[in-house]
């Protein structure tokens, strides 16, 4: 897990490494979703400077074979969740994918560990920071205590549940209000440390997610 998180990390930096370079001759990669729509939209600015091309080759070359690693390692996850009762529950859960499932078994490892399933979302370091002083008692920002890639799985995986996922239902619903309200990022990481504590309730009692 934390091999591919490193991936991904290299990646985005690659990518933007490219779009500051390519910036710097006046050109724009523009929004680019996949690595065919990339290539593209590359052969179409080296055409206005064919001079560019052997330059950005080097890159670009590194760039796919990044990419190409992280291809097969989401397989090889898909293979291991799909094989795991487990994970087959958690990813019953709208937004719950392989990367959250395998993330969240391989950090909390045994479920019994937390006897209340609220005590993830602390573990995950997903509840507020509380000063407090004398008669105050305040609230800031979340503790960022724990494995920081079981929380940004969690953090990955609320953002899919608000954004992607097509059937409403209590939580999503719950988590949209927030962000009406209080913001996207707030929002996000409110969902996440209530899917912190349901993906610990299934776990633990092997059921699976009911839509109602």
């Amino acid at each position: 897990m934390r091999i591919r998180a490193q991936l991904v990390t290299t990646r985005i930096a690659m990518a933007n490494q490219l779009r500051g370079l390519l910036k710097l001759f006046g050109l724009r990669l523009g929004k680019v979703t996949t690595p065919g729509k990339r290539a593209e939209r590359l052969a179409a600015l080296y055409r206005q400077r064919p001079d560019l091309e052997p330059l950005f080759a080097p890159l670009v070359a590194a760039l796919e074979a990044v990419e190409q690693q992280l291809r097969r390692s989401a397989r090889s996850l898909e293979q291991r969740a799909a094989a795991d009762p487990a994970c087959v529950r958690l990813m019953t859960v709208p937004g719950v994918g392989p990367i959250t499932a395998l993330t969240y078994i391989a950090s909390i490892e045994d479920p019994r560990r937390f006897p209340n399933s609220e005590d993830v979302g602390a573990y995950a370091g997903l509840v507020p920071r509380r000063n407090q002083s004398g008669e105050r008692d305040t609230r800031g920002q979340i503790s960022k205590a724990g494995d920081p890639l079981l929380r940004r799985a969690l953090y990955e995986a609320a953002n899919s549940l608000l954004t992607r996922v097509k059937r409403p239902f209590a939580l999503q619903q719950w988590g949209q209000a927030i962000a009406a309200s209080k913001g996207g990022k707030r929002a996000r990481t409110a969902v996440a440390r209530k899917l912190a504590v349901l993906l610990h309730s299934l776990w633990l009692n092997e059921t699976e997610f009911r839509w109602a």
